[in-house]
């Protein structure tokens, strides 16, 4: 008998994947979490049945969370994760010797055992010292801090379910206020392509807009996610994302990495006309 993984991306889409094995499946207190094995995509993670990151892909979205900011940001030392319990943010992270301190608030302590023991590619950093674990709500953590970090990640699940108040003005908000002057912060902004999505990707980007004085959208490919096309967010108080991206500065470090380069970093902000469109009305200035 096959075993498949299925997620629906809309009523009239799905994703299969071949399973070879299903290596661990239980509920903690905010989600069921699975784990299996494939073929195709090797070890991936589900929460509440969505694909959460894959050993084949995860790499892309990884890279392009943390480099995108660290080639703009000159002098990067403290940095709040919020979720990303797998790792993988924390493990591009630990990359960079400047940065003095990482915070990870991820909600859900269960998700970070999961992964500590069955995906080690992203878990691999997570012992750094610098590192420092907090198992709480990133919505009511974020609300204290105050121009505490220089750059935020948010890597959150889809805006429902444990993830949903990560997607609010006042979330959004706090994350300002918790940032430095010059601090950028990066989000997942899900997918545009699928009309549900595209309409919570509208509205994010309109609540992170009203936050900050320059909000970008930038993109990736990844193959497992809702129609492959994904956008990530750049807030900054500060900093314009290409005109102070320092590639001199960034390569010269010589971080070998299997998707990010500074040329694509900056072919990453030239959006599609499609996503221009959707964006426009709440799109902030140049």
């Amino acid at each position: 008998m096959e075993l498949w993984f299925r997620e629906a991306h809309t009523p009239n889409v799905k994703l299969s994947i071949r399973v070879d094995k299903q290596l661990y499946s239980g509920q903690s207190e905010f989600q069921r979490i699975d784990v299996f094995d494939s073929q195709e995509f090797g070890r991936f993670l589900t929460l509440d049945g969505y694909m959460m990151l894959t050993e084949k892909d995860e790499f892309i979205y990884h890279e392009m969370m943390v480099h995108i900011p660290m080639a703009v940001h000159p002098n990067v030392k403290d940095v709040l994760v919020i979720g990303g319990g797998d790792g993988g943010v924390v493990r591009e992270l630990c990359r960079y010797p400047e940065i003095e301190h990482i915070d990870l608030v991820e909600i859900d302590p269960q998700v970070v055992e999961v992964c500590r023991r069955y995906l080690p590619f992203t878990t691999c950093s997570l012992d750094d010292p610098r590192v420092s674990i907090h198992y709480e709500d990133g919505l009511r953590y974020v609300r204290t801090p105050v121009e505490q970090y220089d750059l935020i990640i948010v890597d959150s699940t889809d805006p429902f379910g444990p993830g949903e108040g990560l997607f609010t003005r006042e979330f959004y908000g706090n994350c300002s206020k918790a940032l430095r002057a010059d601090g950028i912060m990066v989000n997942q902004h899900e997918s545009p392509f699928y009309q549900e999505d595209a309409v919570a990707c509208q509205r994010a980007h309109k609540r992170i807009v009203e936050s900050f004085p320059l909000a970008k959208v930038y993109q990736a490919h990844i193959p497992t996610y809702p129609s492959g096309h994904w956008l990530f967010g750049f807030a900054s108080k500060k900093y314009h994302p290409l005109r102070d991206l320092d590639e001199v500065r960034w390569n010269a470090r010589k971080l070998s990495c299997k998707y990010y380069t500074t040329m694509l970093h900056k072919g990453a902000f030239y959006i599609p006309a499609y996503v221009e469109e959707l964006l426009k009305n709440v799109e902030s200035a140049d």
